[in-house]
């Protein structure tokens, strides 16, 4: 099961602590991550394997919206900060979309991650 791992700036402290929280279900042998490089440096620097992409301004986010596409991903952790700006916006919204058209699961906050891993 491939699982995406997003995080706006503001959101990457709290990415890592979510996976260090859930680590016995993140380190399974068939969850394999995926992620944006600059939280993909975090989220290794903390012990995880992770398949590290471009960072998200620089088209990691379009990188996981075609993994989402190809059928690759499964399921897409993006912990938003709804509260700042981003310039890559139209990414994410593609990213959002193509969740929804494809039918994968998409968690933007921790609460709703929480539920989703409780659900596997």
């Amino acid at each position: 099961m491939e699982i995406a791992i997003i995080a706006h700036d503001g959101k990457k402290a709290e990415m890592v602590q979510f996976l260090n929280e859930h680590k016995g279900f993140f380190h399974q042998s068939h969850v394999t991550l995926v992620s944006t490089g600059t939280t993909g440096n975090k989220v290794e620097s903390a012990g995880f394997k992770v398949n590290k992409l471009l960072s998200g301004p620089l088209g990691g986010d379009a990188q996981i919206a075609g993994r989402v596409a190809e059928g690759l991903c499964n399921m897409v952790l993006f912990f938003r900060d709804p509260l700042e700006k981003h310039p890559h916006e139209p990414d994410v919204l593609m990213l959002i979309r193509l969740c929804d058209v494809h039918d994968v699961p998409l968690a933007t906050n921790p609460a709703t991650a929480l539920l989703l891993i409780k659900g596997l």
